[in-house]
């Protein structure tokens, strides 16, 4: 998205079907993307900072994926784009979520195992 917009809006299946090409957009989606990889990435080495990123990152994969729920439910888009997203927009949506519920558990279990 960043190196190279035109080849990612041509090449990832149903992107040319949401509007003209943006350059602008894609790279500022793209950044989006960069910085909740940074997240989770820094979250994985440092553990203390991890529910805080784990949790901002996620809120901004689950609105995504609500958003493109929501345009289906109000008629923007068909219901056939669901499974088409689901791999790139609900399932890291569903993939955050789960680490950071996994990360906020692991966190109660240590506070209360040094209690």
């Amino acid at each position: 998205m960043l190196l190279a917009p035109m080849s990612w809006y041509e090449f990832v299946p149903g992107v040319t079907d949401t509007g003209f090409f943006n350059q602008h957009f894609i790279r500022d989606i793209g950044l989006v993307q960069l910085f909740i990889g940074v997240a989770f990435g820094v979250g994985m080495a440092k553990p203390e900072l991890r529910i805080g990123l784990w949790t901002v990152a996620t809120l901004w994969l689950s609105a995504h994926a609500l958003f493109h729920l929501w345009e289906v439910a109000v008629g923007i888009c068909t219901p056939s784009v669901i499974p088409r997203d689901f791999p790139a927009v609900t399932l890291p949506a569903l993939i955050g979520i789960a680490l950071t519920l996994w990360a906020f558990r692991c966190s109660r279990s240590s506070r209360r195992a040094f209690a």
